[in-house]
């Protein structure tokens, strides 16, 4: 059936700020579905209060809102635009999904003439209503575990004595385990009712009987009009039932399951999203499986739209599910479609991939002091990253190596955990460290028996887990000259990072990485192809590996290698690795354009980021995308192989920056700033000089490097001190202190956290006001895109404060000292690209805290308040293209924008909610407003300090 000619103009319903449990991934999705009805000629329409996505930029929608997802916003919009045939929500995660059953409650899409397109209203309620759910799945056959729903305190009560203890506990039409629990003793139960029923907003749970150590996998499918159903990818967790998916490591294809069971675990997916109602898109099917031979299956959910498991299994497979989800919701069929990677097969297939996938979630514990960090049923991860390899141990490591945590893979860096009751107890106990945990333990000599015992994790994948350590131990017994060439060669296959083979030998990372250039060991790069290569690629999106030689008739020897360089000049963009609190999809949204406006100035353009939930690691915006760790030896290797024009390290956050200085010692060039002007501006009590030369007012300071030099500088600063670490994002470590006990405290526990950092204290401006300005600058000229006053006082990460555009309260004299400073000391630094400063003001004094030669969180922000494209402007400044008064800058903006920082305290319900100068926000939302008389103004004034602490 072709597409549906009356389909004119369509509204999407973003996802919101990012929360835990619901990320950038929908960002993903929703931008592929606005790109694919483009391509269709169809008018597109967009509500969504994320300012930092690509989704929300001008260039993705016809028609972009950035307004809160409310009934009265859709009402306003459906009003404005009396030509919107249909609603497609199936895009925005759970709150597009609740807003849509909403607004279909309130009778709004009737009122207006909407079609509901890529699901229907019967199918949402039957698969978030568990109690429904439970009943379809009786009715057609599917097992489920044993399950009753409950509406009150007392039925919970009733259903606990029948079923008996470890109980689950699940709110309904909740998102990423919100209201979840294990009750293990029936002293708990009594508090995880009333949290679940609180929790889900129509207070019903459904009590089930623990599944505890069955296996779990995830299924995704999409299906047409015509009922055509194709699986696109089979996930299987490493974790077993009882850790949130979202938590879990997770791999594809699946590792441990029999073929028979799969067919079995087909059937029933496919069974379950034909009977769930009439609707045609994605859909996410979860599964239980018994660990015995007998591998019983039971259903556990199912989702009627994409996921963030949906934008994993796009990356993992390179089959585009939102892009093909979005063609099939306006009427196409799969047969009618072209794969997009070959394009020249059909999308009526199931892709088969020669390689293995491996995702590791990315937690910030460390931001929610008290919180309880075992993982279970709630999710609390806040980003994820995704590696490719030809084994699951290759993977493995490059996934770890992917997560910024200061480790090198598994094993093999002198992190490891020693003490065997602290082993027992983090298996017994999952937190965020497990993946390195099960190889502590296999060091210390711990059977795999009794991992397996108290974990419940497949012995196949734990006996993977024994032979890397094997592996380890092997190559301890050598020396680097009299290393085996092909004991080496097993390491890289298996994804042991240069720097953990010279820990192992006790040698230099350069050492080693020479030694196996001599002896021939080079990275080779793979397509991504959705077919195991039975048909040509057109999409340019690799992996690397290691392969062993191929030799051929004639004795020549070689190594297959997918990727050719060009003779074309190129630009290296580094992305910014996983979410985490402080480096969030703003860092995205930067790199997106970046590679955007490089290809305008005519480079080839090279993305390398490991995140699968974003748009930079969409298999076509760059020219080449490498599915990578931004980890300094896997880039090395690659700007090796391209031999770019330079590196843009300025967009991809703190991760792209840290990267700066080996770049630079490595004689590669860093486009715009240089590494020595990101240096100062990093080192606290470099840049501090810098402003004394300049004459440029800031608080008292001293730099301190352990705790007695802290306390003798605390004499001449005065409390209250602020204690900053250098080169950290998301004001990590920062903390306010107000005696010499807090001081030394403080001191000694950063410097075991950060070891060998500067420290810088300074004097903690007390009641001041804070502002931050973003500009661009080309080292003569600086032109400032944005200035805001921060709603809360100095003292509150920038990042967690309520700041409006433009500043609703400074005078002229104020107003121009942070113009001057602005433009002193983006030119001091020598800033060739964009630069962030922030500034505390006190009796009409402006003082600087810091500056950053960089994107920062603020500039997507700003460039979609004033309909600019910034970034854009910037790269071609840092790629010397432009100058800043080539630009014609036009900023527009009527009223005030607000940016609203949003936070996930409800994951980790007894946990200290309040601010201080170590960011907590996972996500923002922009609020225009005409005037300061404005209610939601008032109201966020009114509570501005509410929340400070030290």
């Amino acid at each position: 059936m072709p597409k549906n000619k009356n389909l004119k103009c369509i509204l999407i319903i973003g996802s919101g700020p990012i929360v835990i449990g619901q990320a950038c991934e929908f960002d993903y999705a929703g931008t592929q579905s606005l790109r694919s009805l483009r391509d269709e000629g169809i008018e597109t329409v967009l509500i969504n209060s994320n300012p930092a996505t690509i989704m929300t930029d001008p260039s993705v929608a016809d028609h972009v809102y950035l307004k809160p997802l409310t009934t009265k916003s859709i009402i306003e919009i459906l009003k404005k635009h009396p030509n919107i045939d249909a609603v497609l929500p199936t895009m925005g995660g759970q709150t597009a999904l609740n807003l849509c059953i909403e607004a279909d409650e309130k009778g709004i899409w009737e009122d207006f003439g909407i079609k509901l397109i890529g699901v229907d209203i019967d199918a949402i309620n039957i698969t978030e209503d568990r109690e429904k759910f439970k009943q379809l799945m009786g009715r057609i056959g599917v097992p489920v575990a044993p399950a009753k729903t409950v509406t009150s305190f007392l039925q919970g009560k009733e259903v606990a004595q029948e079923f008996g203890f470890p109980l689950v506990i699940r709110a309904s039409f909740t998102l990423g385990g919100s209201g979840a629990s294990f009750v293990h003793r029936a002293e708990d139960f009594d508090e995880m009712l009333t949290y679940g029923l609180e929790a889900s907003p129509i207070h019903e749970v459904l009590i089930d009987k623990a599944l505890l150590g069955w296996k779990e996998y995830e299924l995704e499918l999409l299906r047409d009009k015509n009922d055509n159903v194709v699986i696109i990818c089979a996930i299987e967790n490493m974790d077993p039932m009882g850790i949130h998916t979202g938590d879990s490591i997770t791999v594809a294809p699946a590792m441990t399951l029999s073929d028979v069971a799969y067919q079995r675990m087909r059937d029933l997916a496919i069974h379950m999203m034909r009977s769930i109602g009439d609707f045609a898109g994605g859909c996410n099917v979860q599964f239980a499986v018994s660990p015995d031979e007998k591998e019983d299956i039971v259903a556990i959910e199912i989702n009627p739209r994409v996921s963030r498991s949906s934008a994993l299994a796009s990356k993992a497979t390179g089959y585009p599910i939102a892009k093909i989800a979005t063609k099939l919701a306006i009427g196409y069929n799969l047969n009618e479609l072209e794969n997009q990677i070959t394009q020249s097969t059909s999308a009526l297939f199931e892709p088969s991939v020669d390689y293995v996938i491996v995702k590791i979630p990315r937690w910030n514990f460390d931001k929610f002091e008290g919180s309880d960090r075992t993982l279970g049923l709630q999710m609390k991860s806040v980003g994820e990253v995704m590696a490719i390899g030809r084994s699951f141990q290759e993977a493995l490591h490059k996934a770890t190596q992917s997560l910024e945590i200061k480790r090198n893979g598994l094993g093999a860096d002198g992190r490891s955990y020693t003490k065997y009751d602290e082993i027992i107890d983090k298996l017994t106990h999952p937190s965020w460290d497990r993946v390195f945990v099960i190889y502590d333990a296999i060091q210390a000599g711990i059977p795999l028996s009794r991992i397996h015992e108290i974990t419940k994790i497949d012995m196949w994948f734990l006996k993977q887990y024994e032979e890397l350590y094997a592996l380890e131990v092997e190559i301890s017994k050598y020396t680097l000259d009299t290393l085996p060439r092909d004991l080496i060669l097993d390491a890289k296959q298996k994804g042991f990072a240069d720097r953990q083979i010279a820990y192992m030998l006790n040698c230099l990372e350069s050492e080693v990485h020479s030694k196996r250039e001599e002896l021939g060991i080079n990275r080779v790069y793979k397509l991504v192809d959705t077919c195991a290569a039975e048909f040509e690629a057109a999409t340019p999106y690799y992996y690397s590996t290691f392969e062993a030689d191929i030799e051929t008739p004639d004795g020549k020897k070689y190594v297959a290698n997918d990727s050719f360089s060009t003779d074309r000049k190129k630009i290296v963009v580094l992305g910014s690795g996983p979410n985490r609190i402080g480096q969030g999809i703003e860092f995205d949204y930067s790199c997106v354009h970046g590679v955007l406006a490089a290809a305008e100035c005519g480079y080839e353009t090279i993305m390398i980021n490991c995140n699968p939930e974003t748009v930079s690691t969409d298999f076509d915006i760059a020219d080449k995308l490498y599915f990578e760790p931004v980890f300094w030896e896997h880039i090395y290797d690659i700007i090796r192989h391209e031999k770019p024009e330079g590196v843009i390290v300025q967009l991809g956050g703190q991760t792209a920056l840290k990267l700066a200085e080996k770049l630079d010692r490595y004689g590669i060039k860093i486009m715009g700033t240089s590494f020595k002007a990101l240096d100062l501006a990093e080192d606290r009590g470099s840049f501090s000089r810098l402003l004394q030369e300049n004459d440029i007012p800031y608080p008292d300071f001293g730099t301190a490097e352990n705790a007695d030099e802290a306390l003798a500088l605390a004499d001449e600063l005065d409390f209250p001190i602020l204690v900053r670490p250098s080169y950290v994002l998301g004001g990590q470590g920062m903390k306010i202190v107000i005696n010499k006990q807090e001081l030394e405290e403080v001191v000694v526990d950063l410097l075991q956290k950060i070891p060998n950092n500067k420290l810088l204290l300074d004097h903690y401006l007390d009641g001041a006001i804070e502002a931050e300005a973003d500009a661009i600058c080309d080292g003569e000229d600086v032109y400032i895109i944005g200035i805001m006053e921060h709603i809360e006082p100095c003292g509150i990460h920038s990042g967690d404060s309520n700041a409006l555009l433009p500043p609703f309260n400074l005078g002229d004299l104020v107003m121009q000292q942070i113009k001057d400073h602005t433009k002193k000391i983006a030119l001091a630094l020598n800033t060739v690209g964009l630069i962030n400063i922030q500034f505390a003001i006190k009796d009409d004094q402006v003082y600087i805290i810091e500056a950053n030669p960089r994107a920062s969180r603020t500039v997507p922000f700003i460039a979609k308040s004033y309909g600019e494209p910034y970034v854009n402007y910037a790269t071609k400044v840092m790629l010397g293209e432009k100058k800043v008064k080539d630009f014609n800058f036009n900023p527009k903006l009527e009223g005030y924008a607000i940016k609203q920082p949003v936070f996930s305290f409800n994951k980790f319900h007894k946990v200290n909610k309040q601010l201080g100068p170590e960011m907590k926000s996972t996500g923002e939302s922009i609020l225009f407003i005409d005037s300061l008389k404005d209610d939601a103004f008032y109201e966020l004034y009114s509570r501005r300090k509410m929340y400070l602490t030290k």
